[in-house]
């Protein structure tokens, strides 16, 4: 039996169940799967194989008619297309806001639920995103990868790189839009509006 079993291309999650019929055509290799020629995967479909292996080959057969990208796969270029269409098909039944991938959406409701499922090893600190838990872990292991330009000083993050820089550039992106107030941080206007005032 293979060792590396894909019931399913994992960049992609098919929702019509075909990924776990079985093909008996000639082409079908003893156990029912086919197996990739280049990284040795087995997949229980023939579909999912021929997918999977546009990894290789680089293929990207389904373009955007609106900016010209392509995809490997029709999912992804579905996907895509929201972004010009403004469809938001996946709205959260707590609050009504919407989202273009289900995924964004599950991960939002996390915000009403308060589960956190990615936990740190190190600490038991818990967060409601991976991308969170990543940064966090370079903390523990000292991994800073992310260095000015101007001065040298390194980041765990790429977020913080930029806050950084804006002291550099002089850059105040957030404002007030009582007094007109400028920062650096989104942290620090926030905090400001909360005693600013509109001037009479």
């Amino acid at each position: 039996m293979p060792s590396a079993l894909h019931s399913k291309d994992p960049q992609c999650n098919p929702s019509n169940g075909e990924e776990h019929s079985v093909d008996t055509s000639a082409d079908h290799i003893g156990g029912n799967l086919y197996p990739c020629s280049e990284c040795g995967k087995y997949f229980k479909k023939k579909a999912n194989l021929i997918r999977h292996q546009r990894i290789h080959t680089g293929e990207k057969p389904f373009p955007c008619s609106e900016c010209g990208k392509c995809f490997t796969q029709k999912c992804d270029y579905i996907q895509h297309q929201r972004i010009h269409t403004g469809e938001k098909p996946f709205s959260c039944a707590d609050c009504g806001k919407s989202f273009t991938k289900k995924s964004n959406l599950v991960e939002h409701q996390r915000i009403h639920t308060g589960e956190k499922p990615f936990p740190c090893t190190e600490c038991g600190k818990c967060f409601t995103k991976k991308c969170n838990l990543d940064e966090h872990q370079k903390i523990h292991a000292g991994e800073k990868p992310f260095s000015c330009s101007n001065c040298g000083k390194c980041f765990t993050s790429k977020s913080n790189l930029v806050t950084h820089l804006r002291i550099h550039t002089g850059e105040k992106p957030f404002s007030c839009s009582q007094c007109g107030k400028c920062y650096t941080r989104k942290a620090n206007l926030v905090e400001h509006q909360r005693v600013c005032e509109k001037p009479l």
